[in-house]
């Protein structure tokens, strides 16, 4: 069960008192007249940082007090000029309204002018209250640009920028207006994020326009992460088996393994392919009965099992202190998933490793997932077979699919010249006739620097490899390489 900090929701306050911070008295009186007494698990986490000038991630779902996270030292870094000190984006015009209504009932007595700047009303009535002095504007981007492009807003000047609900942004498409904002704010000395998931754009943006910050995750408690190794293996579909067969191979006696899944399918096929390959595993997921779940989660318990194939609502519960290897068969959809399957690993001090096999379309998860709870996970390759076994417990296959483009074809590199290949119609048709197959599996050719390069569909590439193993071209040997 998430605390996900829902409104209303008790688990949300800490022990920590508002008034145990050195805050301004004016703040505090706000904050009185509100009756908020405790800060809630992302204040306590984001206020103290942001109070000392630092640049913070904060992930944080609404209703989770996020408002007042950045509002109090928002607040307390501005003075009431009439000069536009901060500037706080909201994703809509509801939400614009809900920040500016808290940070005036939280600011008390200290006499600073917020205002709101969205679409959907006046511009030119916006514009005359602004040009009557403002120090923290809440807007939503696209009224912001606007403004800001009629000389009604000098982006040049605000030192505090807050981007609240991220990932709804991405989501609206605001994106590019939100660049074109940051971009202009050359004055910018300190920028929060708060967002609820992180999907990698969110990411690349912070890198881009945030000066080293810190992540805040609201979710603490649960993010225990024991001290574990983690490794991450770029290998496509076709191989994920024969990875996963070395990573088993290389498990002792005491070692006890779970291997997650994404799908029911999923596990079933793998606990078949392991079995085919002599390994002994159980799978877990949904259809069990009960009784059949409890029988798997007994064996496994005693050590009888010593590798239990899973999805991620089998795996509930397991609570077993022998794991010490979890391998992420697939990249869990969900990025908490993540953590709550590695952390079936390390107990006890014990030493646990978790392995992940990436596929080229799994990479950008996988970067989320580092980012999202700024995990260091080594890229590395295949791990060796271990002393005393020979040969592969599962076969290696030729996979051209990490190679491919998006429709599937692979660009072969051939070892002939134009000049004796011919044109590039002759080297299709030789590849053709040679594969007996439909020209729509042979692409494109083409000649550079001696060289020829013909793509060709990834279901055919182990035959075309064959057939200039076999063949000559235009009366000469011919290698190609992938």
């Amino acid at each position: 069960t998430h605390s996900h900090n829902r409104d209303g929701d008790d688990t949300m306050f800490t022990k920590t008192r508002f008034d145990s911070w050195d805050l301004p008295a004016s703040l505090l009186d706000g904050l009185a007249s509100l009756e908020w007494t405790h800060a809630t698990q992302v204040q306590k986490d984001t206020i103290p940082l942001a109070r000392r000038g630092l640049d913070v991630i904060g992930q944080a779902r609404t209703g989770s007090g996020k408002t007042a996270a950045f509002g109090l030292p928002i607040l307390e870094k501005c003075e009431p000029t009439g000069t536009l000190q901060a500037l706080i984006l909201a994703p809509t015009r509801e939400l614009a309204n809900q920040v500016a209504q808290e940070l005036q009932a939280l600011q008390g007595s200290t006499g600073l002018s917020v205002q709101t700047v969205y679409g959907g009303t006046d511009l030119e009535k916006q514009a005359r209250s602004l040009g009557d002095g403002v120090d923290i504007i809440v807007g939503t981007p696209g009224r912001v640009m606007d403004m800001s492009e009629r000389g009604h807003i000098d982006l040049a000047s605000p030192s505090l920028f807050c981007l609240d609900e991220a990932d709804l942004m991405l989501d609206m498409g605001f994106f590019p207006d939100i660049m074109w904002v940051m971009e202009r704010m050359t004055g910018r000395s300190q920028t929060l994020l708060f967002s609820a998931t992180f999907p990698q754009e969110i990411i690349d943006t912070a890198n881009e326009f945030m000066n080293e910050p810190e992540f805040v995750l609201t979710n603490t408690e649960e993010l225990d992460i024991p001290p574990i190794d983690m490794y991450s293996v770029r290998i496509g579909r076709a191989n994920k088996l024969w990875v996963l067969g070395r990573l088993l191979a290389r498990m002792n006696d005491e070692d006890q393994t779970i291997i997650f899944c994404n799908t029911k399918r999923m596990v079933d096929l793998a606990v078949q392919r392991l079995n085919k390959h002599r390994f002994v595993v159980e799978g877990l997921h949904g259809d069990l009965s009960q009784n059949q779940r409890e029988k798997i989660l007994g064996r496994f318990k005693e050590g009888e099992v010593k590798t239990i194939v899973a999805t991620d609502v089998a795996a509930r519960g397991i609570d077993v202190d022998g794991i010490t290897l979890v391998v992420n068969y697939d990249l869990p959809v969900d990025t908490d998933s993540f953590v709550h399957r590695i952390g079936r690993t390390g107990r006890i001090g014990r030493k646990g490793t978790a392995w992940s096999l990436v596929s080229r379309d799994d990479a950008p998860q996988l970067s989320k997932i580092m980012a999202t709870y700024g995990l260091d996970i080594v890229p590395t390759e295949v791990p060796e077979l271990p002393d005393g076994i020979d040969s592969d417990p599962v076969k290696r296959q030729d996979d051209f699919g990490e190679t491919a483009d998006v429709f599937g074809f692979v660009t072969l590199q051939l070892n002939i010249s134009q000049s004796d290949a011919g044109s590039s119609r002759t080297v299709a048709n030789w590849f053709q006739n040679s594969l007996r197959c439909d020209e729509m599996a042979i692409g494109d050719v083409h000649f550079d620097a001696g060289s020829t390069f013909i793509s060709i569909h990834t279901s055919k590439v182990g035959l075309a490899l064959k057939a200039l193993d076999k063949h000559e071209m235009s009366g000469q040997k011919v290698v190609g390489t992938v």
